[in-house]
C-alpha cells in the first residue's frame, strides 16, 4: 500500500509536474567519499556508472527543448565525471543558473586543482555538504579527516570571493542530520553555523540548507544495522505537513539519471521509479507535451520530503 499517496488522497491533493524549471543531472556515481547517509550509494568504485558523451550532449539539446532555467549537477562528485564542465559551459553559454553540489574535499583530488576557479568563472552556485560544524559529527558521517579539508576548500572558496556579500558567487552549505532525526529549525541553525564557522575558521557563505535523510538505499541499510528503519520511518510519516506540498522539488524538476532515464526527483531515481508511458522516458526520446499533466511518481519515501519544515534539494519548504 502506497501510505503517501493515501494521504494525498486524505487532503484531495494532486501531485501534478508544472513547467519543467530545473534540469537536475546526476552524472554518475563515482565519488571519492563513501558517506553513510547517502542515498545514491556512491563511491570510489563506482566507475562504470558514470554518464557518457552522446547523453550529455542529449542533456544539451534538453536545455533549448524544455527551456529549464537552472542547471543542478549532482552525483556522486558530478565534477569527477569527463562532462561535468562541458555541461557547465553549455550551460553558461545558455545563460542558465548553474547549481554545482560538491562534498568540498574533491577539490584536493588529482586533476582538480583549478576546479574552483572555474567554478566562479562561470558563476556556478556551489552548494556544498557539511553535515556538521563539528569535526567529530563529519568525519563520523563521512571518514575521518573530511572535515579539515572541508574548511580548507571552504577557505579557498572564499579566497575566489565566494560566500562574499555582493560578490555574485554563490555558496550555501547543506546539513544532514547525523542520527534518526528531524533536521532542526532551519533558520537557527544557519545562525549557528555563521557564527561557528567565523569564528572558529574565518569563513562565511550565504545561506544554510536542512535536508532530511532519506530511509533508502544505503541509509535504510545503516538505519537497518541500529534498529532504526522501522522507528524512523514512522517518525517521518507522523510528521507529515500538507503544507510543504505545493513546494516539493519534484513538481518543478526533471531528474536525469547518468544513463540518460527521467524520473521525478534524485530519489525515485535511486529506487528505480522511472518516469514511462508505455515505454521509459529518457533524454533521447522526451518531449515536452509528454510532461503535460503528469502525476509524479510516489512511495512511501516521500514522507521524507514533507515531514516537519519539508525538505527539498533547497532546504526546508516551510
Amino acid at each position: 500500500m502506497n501510505r503517501f499517496q493515501s494521504k494525498l488522497d486524505e487532503h484531495k491533493y494532486a501531485l501534478k509536474k508544472t513547467s519543467i524549471e530545473i534540469l537536475q543531472v546526476n552524472v554518475g556515481k563515482l565519488c571519492n567519499l563513501t558517506c553513510s547517509h547517502c542515498h545514491v550509494e556512491a563511491g570510489p568504485t563506482k566507475i562504470k556508472e558514470n554518464m557518457d558523451e552522446q547523453t550529455a550532449q542529449a542533456i544539451v539539446g534538453l536545455m533549448e527543448t524544455l527551456g529549464a532555467r537552472t542547471l543542478d549537477l549532482t552525483g556522486g562528485a558530478p565534477e569527477m565525471n569527463p562532462y561535468f564542465r562541458c555541461l557547465v559551459k553549455e550551460a553558461y553559454k545558455r545563460g542558465m543558473h548553474v547549481i554545482d553540489r560538491c562534498n568540498l574535499t574533491i577539490l584536493f583530488e588529482n586533476g582538480m586543482e583549478d576546479l574552483g576557479e572555474f567554478l566562479a568563472q562561470h558563476q556556478v552556485e556551489v552548494i556544498a555538504s557539511l553535515p556538521c560544524y563539528s569535526k567529530d559529527n563529519v568525519d563520523k558521517q563521512r571518514g575521518n579527516g573530511t572535515f579539515s579539508k572541508s574548511v580548507e576548500a571552504l577557505q579557498k572558496l572564499n579566497g575566489l570571493d565566494y560566500g562574499k556579500p555582493d560578490s555574485g558567487l554563490v555558496l550555501n552549505l547543506v546539513y544532514n542530520p547525523v542520527g534518526a532525526h528531524l533536521p532542526p529549525a532551519q533558520e537557527k541553525l544557519e545562525e549557528e553555523y555563521k557564527q561557528r564557522l567565523k569564528d572558529d575558521f574565518g569563513i562565511v557563505f550565504n545561506k544554510l540548507y536542512t535536508i532530511t535523510n532519506m530511509p533508502i538505499t544505503r541509509c535504510a541499510k545503516y538505519l537497518k544495522a541500529f534498529n532504526q528503519l522501522e522507528s524512523y520511518t514512522e517518525l517521518l510519516i507522523n510528521n507529515f505537513n500538507p503544507h510543504t506540498l505545493d513546494g516539493l522539488m519534484c513538481r518543478n524538476t526533471l531528474n536525469i539519471s547518468w544513463d540518460g532515464k527521467l524520473y521525478d526527483c534524485d530519489f525515485n531515481q535511486m529506487l528505480g521509479m522511472g518516469m514511462r508511458n508505455g515505454k521509459p522516458f529518457t533524454v533521447f526520446n522526451i518531449s515536452k507535451k509528454d510532461l503535460d499533466d503528469w502525476n509524479v511518481l510516489t512511495a512511501d519515501h516521500c514522507f521524507g520530503c514533507t515531514a516537519g519544515a519539508g525538505s527539498s534539494c533547497q532546504g526546508a519548504l516551510k
